[in-house]
């Protein structure tokens, strides 16, 4: 007995095949049966497989739809985020600061609406993990005044990151091209311990400057 389904399949498979033979003319001694007709449908092969490729249109999101459809919300430091985990089932730990949950999670997203997350420091370790869009650049500024320039994106071939850990006492600024393919650049940070808004301090452009002198024209760029 025919199987309805696979019947069914079979011939939408036949129909396409047959219309693309006919857009090409590169199969029109597919009637024919054995040898012949295998190596009419080879030679096809490489026509068929660039039609297809040819109607393939990539799906790219933008950022008013990756913050809706991600609930993000706006960042004191500028961009957007979201929570997404809190590791609030299990024992806290005891830290200088007060007990905190040993890691929390979250979205971050900057646009070319918001392409900076200006200087700020955290108390805590951060691991970045890039998602998706344009290379996103950080500035990191070690408690010795030594500069580190570092780019998340999706190609390691070109000296990209696709991970990333700050440590927890250095003063990070991240930016991305407003003129992007994308028009954003999404990435994921794990935070431990957990993050706590008293575990992280805005940098004060004065304050900086005064510090780090070396990098004034830098901070100046990246602080409000």
């Amino acid at each position: 007995m025919l199987n309805p389904g696979r019947t069914s399949s079979s011939l939408r498979g036949v129909t396409f095949i047959t219309l693309v033979c006919a857009s090409l003319s590169a199969c029109q001694s597919s009637s024919n049966s054995g040898a012949a007709h295998d190596s009419s449908t080879t030679s096809a092969a490489p026509e068929l497989i660039t039609l297809v490729d040819k109607n393939r249109v990539e799906k790219k999101l933008t950022a008013e739809q990756l913050i809706e459809s991600l609930d993000l919300t706006g960042h004191v430091e500028g961009g957007f985020y979201r929570q997404t985990f809190k590791a609030n089932h299990r024992p806290m730990i005891s830290t200088d600061n007060g007990d905190r949950v040993n890691m929390t999670s979250i979205y971050y997203l900057l646009s070319a609406k918001s392409p900076i997350g200006h200087f700020h420091m955290n108390r805590s370790d951060i691991m970045h993990y890039f998602h998706m869009g344009d290379p996103i650049t950080y500035y990191l500024i070690n408690q010795d005044g030594s500069l580190e320039t570092h780019v998340l994106g999706p190609d390691p071939t070109q000296g990209h990151k696709m991970q990333m850990v700050v440590k927890g006492g250095t003063w990070k600024a991240s930016k991305i091209s407003t003129t992007g393919s994308y028009g954003y650049g999404l990435i994921g940070e794990a935070v431990a311990p957990g993050f706590e808004y008293v575990d992280m301090q805005l940098g004060e452009q004065a304050e900086l400057i005064k510090q780090f002198p070396q990098h004034t024209n830098l901070i100046t760029s990246l602080t409000r």
